[in-house]
């Protein structure tokens, strides 16, 4: 696990609390703005930033992260400008770990190797390929590990005990839980659920359990984090960065706020 995803799930640990995972696809609206919104992003209380790659076909994606792909593509964002972003980002906060998330065909096409000297000249923290499977690891997870940088793994509802090994077995960095046989968006898991599965996780791995897919409000939000390690949000943001454009930085940083104080507090009320 890398050193600021392991320090940071350890302070929430320590802390009783959940940590704030958020995402925000890179390049949208433009390359340019993205840092101001990833900036406020942290400035809103995320603990752990994910950084979309966009992608032409993001099959796993919803509407909302569909069109904020088709945004930065317009806009001609290209994989330099994703390091440089990310890179340009742990100069500004160097304690927040940061995550890249997408598919293998911009991490693979140029080399395996080639995206994993990229991820760890940049400071990238660890890496989510969607539609890389476990069993077919050796096309991108060696190369990362070699670049001491986290293959972090999904989980889903149809993750059986048959299965689970397999995806565990060089996974590091947290366990990504989608809690809906679905694709990003509105979609939200029964609670019961959701605490069922991260029970079963937690009962065979060490790893953070981080849930995701369908959380948009804070009440929703405070619910995952009485039981899980992390809380994924990423469609319900960039919804707003789709509204606002150049402008998303402060409606984002006020959202994220909202998510972080309820994160906060959301064991305190049980307690």
């Amino acid at each position: 696990m890398s050193r600021r995803l392991e320090q940071v799930f350890g302070q929430c640990r320590d802390n009783d609390c959940s940590a704030l995972v958020a995402f925000i696809t890179a390049g949208d609206p433009t390359p340019n703005d993205t840092g101001a919104i990833l900036d406020s992003l942290v400035e809103g209380g995320a603990d752990i930033i994910e950084l979309g790659m966009p992608f032409t076909d993001p099959m796993a994606d919803g509407p909302s992260i569909q069109e904020a792909n088709l945004r930065s593509l317009g806009a001609g964002t290209t994989t330099a400008d994703i390091f440089a972003i990310a890179k340009a980002f742990h100069e500004r906060h160097p304690d927040t770990p940061l995550v890249l998330m997408g598919y293998a065909n911009p991490m693979v096409h140029r080399g395996a190797e080639w995206f994993a000297e990229q991820c760890a000249d940049a400071g990238v923290d660890g890496v989510i390929c969607v539609d890389i499977p476990c069993e077919e690891d050796a096309a991108l997870g060696p190369a990362l590990r070699d670049a001491d940088i986290d293959v972090i793994r999904f989980a889903t509802p149809t993750t059986d005990e048959k299965r689970l090994p397999a995806v565990l077995d060089g996974a590091s960095g947290f366990l990504y839980y989608v809690s809906v046989a679905g694709i990003t968006g509105k979609q939200q898991a029964a609670q019961a659920s959701i605490e069922g599965a991260v029970a079963r996780l937690k009962a065979q791995t060490d790893l953070p359990v981080a849930v995701g897919f369908g959380v948009r409000t804070p009440e929703q939000a405070a619910a995952i984090a009485r039981v899980a390690d992390g809380v994924v949000v990423g469609s319900a943001i960039v919804e707003i960065v789709g509204e606002h454009g150049a402008d998303a930085a402060a409606p984002v940083r006020d959202y994220i706020a909202s998510l972080s104080a309820a994160i906060a507090n959301a064991r305190k009320e049980t307690a």
